[in-house]
């Protein structure tokens, strides 16, 4: 669930369209109706809303790997998901090559799109090598 800080819907500067701006602060003020907890206001955040411990960290229930190189695709397995990292373009085509070959999943990458977007890039680069 996301809680949003109060008056996003009215204040662009808080954080309605801005995703980085969308900071949780809690509603203080005696006429606060958040604060209330009245029926019909954004939900205030409070215990009980926590995700249990066994799917906490996880993404539909998949253990998350973080993939840097091509090494990293090779040591995810069943039950996990991987997640790629802050890497350039050239290791990251390796990264979904090595994926599709694997038949992996990349959480953050759409392996076959990404791969013929940038299927000019690797033909360009295989040409001026030889």
């Amino acid at each position: 669930m996301k809680f949003l800080r109060r008056n996003t819907d009215r204040h662009s500067k808080l954080g309605s369209n801005r995703k980085k701006k969308q900071k949780w602060r809690r509603p203080t003020g005696r006429h606060n109706k958040m604060r209330d907890k009245r029926r019909g206001y954004p939900a205030v955040v409070s215990i009980g809303y926590r995700e249990s411990s066994k799917s906490r960290g996880k993404i539909g229930g998949l253990e998350l790997v973080r993939v840097m190189n091509t090494k990293d695709v090779e040591r995810i397995g069943k039950g996990e998901i991987g997640i790629v990292g802050n890497v350039g373009n050239k290791k990251k085509i390796e990264i979904a090559k090595k994926a599709e070959e694997r038949k992996i999943h990349l959480y953050n990458l759409n392996v076959k799109k990404f791969l013929e977007k940038n299927k000019m890039k690797t033909s360009k680069t295989q040409e001026n090598k030889k």
